[in-house]
């Protein structure tokens, strides 16, 4: 091989590594600018985040619900967290779009129609299950932990406005009262809207793999307990330890399994229609692969 030709091999590689440079630079321009506008209103995020443990404080007698953070720099890296997570978020369409720029040039246009709505269904289906953790896994987790601390410990020792801890409403005794830390309340939260999010992305996932042919629908199907004591283990490892939460994560996740393998059923008959239609697949075979999905 001559220089020339060696020149002419690493020419497209630097351009590609010149471009994958650009695409992550925007990415994470992207990222702090979206990073600054949520710590801009991380109060107002963080209000929001917490309200599922505030509405349970009330419902169990606290009028006044209060947290405190023990340290100087602890609720600004709180908020630090905040405006990560939310940042990310709210910078994956820019993000997405850039991974999508720099991949779409190397696909046909079929591999493009094909990939494009996968892009644009995975955030859409993170929202779901961070919607679905904060509106209903979470406040359920809260009632759980909470609900072991009767009314009187909640209004046994309030603080009152000029500093002062107003008396016990118990004569005898020890008022077990919940002192809530900013950061370990928000881990809660942060966390099951973080695996919640990342479990609505089963569907996509598996169908992707589908398309891939990495994945059949008679192989998911066969896969079945396996993915049912998965999922239990998932369900155990990041949600807390009580049961109802950790139902409700598994048969969500469950459910979007079953619903990953009708798409990947799905996919496949379009695959075998298109071979079909080419010639290059015939109706014996396609009747005895439906049989084997039976």
């Amino acid at each position: 091989m001559s220089d020339s030709d060696i020149d002419d091999s690493t020419a497209p590689l630097i351009e590609h590594l010149a471009e994958l440079r650009t695409r992550i630079i925007r990415s994470a321009l992207a990222f702090i600018v979206a990073m600054v506008l949520v710590f801009a209103v991380g109060g107002q995020v963080l209000d929001f985040l917490l309200a599922p443990i505030e509405h349970t404080m009330r419902q169990l007698g606290n009028p006044n619900p209060v947290m405190q953070y023990t340290a100087p720099q602890e609720y600004f890296f709180t908020l630090i967290r905040i405006s990560m997570v939310g940042g990310l978020m709210l910078a994956f369409p820019v993000i997405g779009y850039q991974m999508w720029r720099f991949v779409a040039p190397g696909l046909y246009r079929n591999e493009k129609d094909a990939f494009l709505p996968f892009l644009i269904a995975s955030p859409l289906l993170f929202l779901a299950g961070a919607a679905f953790a904060q509106y209903v896994v979470v406040p359920l987790a809260m009632t759980f932990f909470l609900g072991f601390a009767d009314l009187p410990s909640f209004v046994g020792a309030l603080v009152t406005n000029g500093g002062d801890v107003a008396e016990a409403s118990t004569d005898t005794g020890i008022d077990i009262v919940f002192n809530g830390k900013v950061n370990e309340s928000l881990d809660i939260t942060l966390k099951m809207i973080v695996a919640f999010g990342l479990c609505f992305q089963l569907p996509v996932l598996l169908t992707l793999m589908g398309k891939a042919g990495l994945a059949t629908a008679q192989g998911l199907r066969g896969m079945r307990k396996y993915a049912v004591v998965g999922i239990l283990t998932v369900a155990a490892l990041v949600t807390p330890p009580d049961v109802t939460t950790q139902l409700i994560l598994f048969t969500v996740v469950y459910g979007l399994y079953e619903v990953s393998i009708f798409l990947v059923a799905r996919v496949e008959r379009k695959r075998d229609a298109e071979l079909r239609a080419q010639g290059l697949m015939d109706d014996d075979d396609v009747t005895a692969e439906f049989k084997d999905d039976e």
